[in-house]
């Protein structure tokens, strides 16, 4: 500023024109700059806010070392062991060679966990925490959780530069910013599941929605264009990386790209550049996860394919009248939607890939085409975080007006959006009224059309399930905040209520909307980062200590999925089955493993365990006698129908199942029978947990 100040004080300046022009730049350099400040100071509050949060739920500082890794719930403990496998290792190398051919996290394997789960993010803070010189100064596990809590800031950074660039003002990053924080139960779970693959994965994600987003400005500079397509190639690549759901995010990312373009909303040159981005992004972690086969049968490569080649035989798809295009449209889909499932069916077959049918047999039971006793898949719809999502979630939304706004802002765009398609398809975007040509190049420029399918895509897979509602509440954000802070949009509202000020009534509202949070919800704020708790979790932390001082060190341990993720942390035994649910062969042991929960004779579950090396089984009064879950749903239950027995308790049972011959195995094993005890001695128990050892029969 004080550069573009000195050079034009040193000219004369006497055209109005040259006056307006110099305040101009220097408005827009003096915003930019208070907006950046702005950008970055939020991002780190979040920061602070969300690191402050969790160690005032746990007094993280003061508990031990055990406690700690407890803390790290089911799959957050095993993703974090590896972390701790290679800080504990000889050297890199070594520990990159114990991920390679690891065979302790399935009992009689060897697997390769680079191979099988995301854990290079991992493997790159071990690495680093190693060379940098804190190792005086920082414990390993804050080193961790410090930089999750850092690519927060990163991530509202990102959710505030989208609102910005899609309004045109910093104040609509603020409000983004301000509702991603006062929203944090529904915006993020970061505090307290630290090491979940999203944590890491959505940072990026926004990253890369940022980009796009700018990368759809008309009149860029070729230089900028290949700068911002770097820009979302990296964070694609990352994203991907970090998450194993990545293929079928950009699966539906791919479906905006394609609607889009099919209703010529989009620049088509950009939109191949996209599709070339994420098929280069996935392979590139296809290479480095060792050809990984799930990646290769992925929908995402198939369709991304599929898009490209019938572009190639399907030319001059935008031309003709309306009926035209109509069929030329229809038979584009269909042809994309058959060369996408020939594609990958043959990949499936070539690889013989049957690691994700669970997938597929969970989408098939959840929309109503056809009721399945498969156990993999009722153990998802059984799942309270892959239900639909609450309908307390609107009503939470809606008491910081988010929900409201941004219902208003998706009612306005998708109106707008319709009348932009149907132009589009007509041919009649050259003769268009002055209203329509500002809803065509004005509320609906190709960022906006974006954001606006992005939105609506993600919203419905978050209605669906709730698990993914993390991608819509925080895209919501900045949607909501874009439409309010917008002149453009307002412009066209007042419009149609002959006003013709729209700065004024936005920065009215604005400052309402302002207001209407702050007092509310602030001081909520501050109350809840003044409120204390402790990690308390006694007979977990006795099992673990139990289990470190008691068992040899190469010992076999059997139990829930979840709870080995922490044995396998806490004290570093061999697992029989863990949470990581993406290997068909893990499947179907973890259902075995499972058989101590359900009506099945002492030699049956004996001979089970057996062979799988097992020495110890854990059992869980919280599994063996649960109520969590309604009848239907118990894993007992789900254990029972897989076996074809009926169900306890009171309730209707399908016709054919039948009465097991055998008591529940996890109940008759505490009577220390003897049929029971030849197999099973009684090591360690406590209020929550039973220890078993199994004898060693030939």
């Amino acid at each position: 500023i004080l550069y573009v100040t000195k050079r034009l004080l040193h000219k004369k300046i006497t055209s109005p024109v040259s006056i307006k022009q110099f305040e101009n730049k220097l408005w827009k350099r003096l915003s930019l700059t208070v907006g950046g400040t702005v950008a970055i100071s939020l991002g780190l509050l979040t920061s602070v806010y969300v690191a402050t949060l969790h160690e005032n739920d746990l007094w993280f500082s003061n508990i031990k070392e055990v406690e700690r890794e407890i803390s790290f719930r089911t799959e957050c403990g095993l993703y974090y062991s590896y972390y701790k496998e290679m800080l504990q290792a000889a050297s890199i190398q070594q520990g990159l060679h114990g991920l390679i051919y690891d065979n302790k996290t399935e009992s009689l394997r060897t697997i390769n966990i680079l191979e099988r789960m995301n854990v290079y993010q991992e493997v790159f803070l071990s690495i680093l925490y190693r060379i940098l010189p804190i190792q005086k100064y920082l414990e390993p596990v804050y080193f961790y959780i410090y930089t999750l809590f850092g690519l927060q800031a990163l991530y509202v950074i990102a959710l505030y530069v989208t609102s910005w660039l899609l309004s045109g003002t910093w104040l609509s990053g603020l409000l983004a910013a301000f509702w991603y924080i006062t929203n944090r139960i529904d915006t993020t779970r970061v505090e307290f599941t630290i090491p979940l693959r999203e944590n890491w994965a959505l940072p990026f994600f926004a990253v890369q929605i940022a980009a796009i987003t700018y990368l759809f400005r008309s009149h860029l500079q070729p230089l900028h264009e290949k700068l911002t397509l770097l820009a979302v190639f990296i964070s694609t690549f990352l994203f991907s990386l970090t998450w194993q759901f990545n293929q079928f995010m950009m699966l539906m990312q791919a479906l905006v790209l394609f609607i889009l373009d099919c209703l010529d909303m989009l620049p088509t040159t950009k939109v191949t550049w996209l599709y070339i981005i994420q098929l280069t992004g996935i392979l590139l972690v296809c290479v480095l996860q060792f050809f990984n086969s799930m990646i290769l049968g992925s929908l995402l490569i198939s369709f991304n394919v599929s898009v490209l080649l019938a572009r190639t035989v399907q030319k001059n798809m935008k031309m003709g009248c309306l009926l035209n295009r109509l069929g030329k449209l229809f038979f584009h889909v269909l042809m994309v939607l058959c060369l996408t499932l020939l594609v990958n069916n043959f990949i499936k077959k070539i690889l013989n890939l049957e690691s994700d049918e669970h997938i597929f047999k969970f989408l098939k039971a959840k929309f109503g085409f056809g009721a399945t006793r498969d156990f993999d898949a009722n153990l998802y719809l059984c799942e309270e975080a892959f239900g639909l999502l609450p309908f307390n979630t609107f009503a939470r939304l809606s008491d910081t007006l988010l929900f409201y706004a941004y219902l208003f802002v998706l009612l306005l765009m998708a109106i707008a959006a319709a009348v932009v398609a149907f132009q589009n398809l007509s041919g009649s975007a050259n003769v268009q009224s002055t209203d329509k040509m500002e809803i065509s190049t004005i509320v609906l420029k190709p960022g906006a059309a974006y954001n606006l399918m992005h939105t609506i895509l993600f919203g419905c897979l978050a209605l669906s399930t709730m698990r993914m509602k993390y991608l819509w509440t925080s895209h919501m954000c900045v949607f909501a905040s874009f439409g309010l802070c917008s002149t453009e949009v307002w412009g066209f509202v007042l419009k149609s209520v002959r006003l013709y000020t729209p700065q004024r009534v936005r920065t009215i509202f604005l400052m309402t909307v302002f207001e209407i949070l702050y007092f509310p919800f602030c001081p909520g704020i501050v109350d809840e980062l003044s409120e204390l708790r402790e990690f308390y979790d006694p007979d977990t932390v006795e099992l673990m200590n139990w289990i470190k001082s008691n068992t040899p060190k190469k010992a076999v341990i059997a139990g829930s999925m979840q709870l080995l993720a922490g044995v396998k942390l806490c004290t570093g035994r061999i697992l029989t089955n863990h949470p990581h649910y993406e290997d068909k062969s893990l499947r179907e042991r973890t259902k075995q493993v499972y058989q101590v929960y359900a009506k099945r004779s002492p030699e049956d579950v004996y001979s089970i365990l057996r062979s799988f090396g097992t020495n110890y089984v854990i059992l869980e009064d919280s599994i063996c006698y649960e109520r969590r879950h309604s009848r239907g749903c118990r894993l007992r239950d789900l254990l029972d129908i897989a076996n074809g027995h009926v169900m306890d308790g009171l309730g209707e049972n399908e016709p054919d199942l039948k009465a097991s011959l055998y008591p529940r195995f996890c109940e008759e094993i505490k009577k220390n029978l003897s049929s029971y005890s030849m197999y099973f001695t009684r090591a360690f128990q406590n209020k929550t947990f039973h220890v078993y050892k199994l004898a060693k029969h030939k």
